[in-house]
């Protein structure tokens, strides 16, 4: 088994609540086993222009209530290409850092691979608030992010029942509808578009019709922004039952802010365990949780069959909010 002495560690993609959690658990889970961690600032960017520090104990003090990442986090159009794929691996051999843990999504997970096709050891962490990699029952940020949109629209809920309209509160989930939905049935929202999925405006109209003439006065309705513009299915809305439609985009606020418990223990939990694989000899694989427990699999099940939207609860959803 080949010893490691020193492992790199770099946040790449969007950024997740719960990513500074990792990081702190690959730096102090490193040292407590004696080897040397270091920070790669900016993502492969940074790699490849040796944008790099050592962390000590005290470089993650402080850091897993935080969100987004102390590393910052970049894409890198350079690392897409055979020169950049090479000046990476060849900052990691002139630092003589023998391991690389990458957390982010399954574009950064891609360029692992290029790193391990070099003779690297790198391990992946999922991090990402879709929650749209293969393998892994959650990724970190997750959790957050639905916690998020649930607060949201408790406040929006007060705002459309005090005027008596429907709104559209449009989500992040350009594939994936996993956000919408899980906000959705735990909001209680009338509607939820999600782009796995073709969904009649026809049918979001009757439902809301229906409601008002039960005595319902307000709706909320959830868009995955991969349906298609708020505003636009807003206008559409209006246009087909009269209901005065206000519309609110979420956007970028969804990635931000402190981790909820669940991410701030599952992230440190895959932290901890990309060193145990990278100290075991392994690589080219990628932390998962699974049954609730933190497990290593191959990185190669990121790019299997894409989770399928949870028809269960899609259709649970949908029966409660008759």
């Amino acid at each position: 088994m080949q010893k490691i002495f020193k492992v790199g560690v770099l946040t790449s993609g969007g950024d997740a609540p719960g990513m500074n959690a990792a990081i702190r658990a690959v730096v102090r889970k490193g040292i407590f086993n004696r080897l040397r961690v270091f920070g790669i600032n900016h993502g492969y960017q940074g790699l490849i222009h040796k944008d790099i520090r050592e962390m000590q104990v005290g470089s993650v003090a402080d850091i897993i209530h935080r969100g987004g990442t102390i590393l910052r986090t970049a894409r890198s159009e350079e690392m897409r290409t055979p020169e950049g794929q090479r000046l990476a691996a060849e900052t990691l051999l002139e630092y003589e850092i023998d391991a690389l843990v990458v957390i982010g999504g399954d574009g950064s997970f891609k360029g692992a691979q290029t790193l391990s096709a070099q003779g690297i050891k790198v391990i992946g962490i999922p991090g990402t608030i879709d929650n749209d990699i293969p393998g892994t029952e959650l990724t970190i940020g997750f959790d957050t992010a639905v916690n998020t949109v649930v607060d949201v629209i408790s406040k929006i809920r007060d705002t459309a029942t005090s005027h008596e309209r429907t709104f559209i509160v449009e989500v992040m989930g350009r594939d994936c509808g996993s956000i919408a939905l899980r906000a959705g049935l735990a909001s209680g929202a009338e509607s939820i578009l999600v782009p796995e999925l073709e969904q009649s405006l026809d049918d979001v109209v009757l439902k809301l019709k229906k409601g008002f003439a039960r005595g319902k006065n307000h709706s909320i309705i959830i868009v995955s922004e991969g349906v298609g513009s708020g505003y636009q299915i807003g206008e559409e809305i209006y246009k087909k039952s009269g209901f005065d439609t206000k519309v609110t985009v979420l956007g970028h606020l969804q990635r931000g802010g402190s981790p909820s418990a669940l991410d701030a223990v599952i992230a440190s939990a895959m932290g901890g365990k990309a060193i145990d694989l990278l100290l075991a000899g392994k690589s080219n694989m990628m932390t998962a949780y699974v049954n609730q427990k933190v497990v290593g699999v191959p990185m190669e099940v990121a790019y299997g069959e894409k989770k399928g939207l949870d028809m269960d609860l899609y259709n649970l959803a949908g029966e409660l909010s008759i």
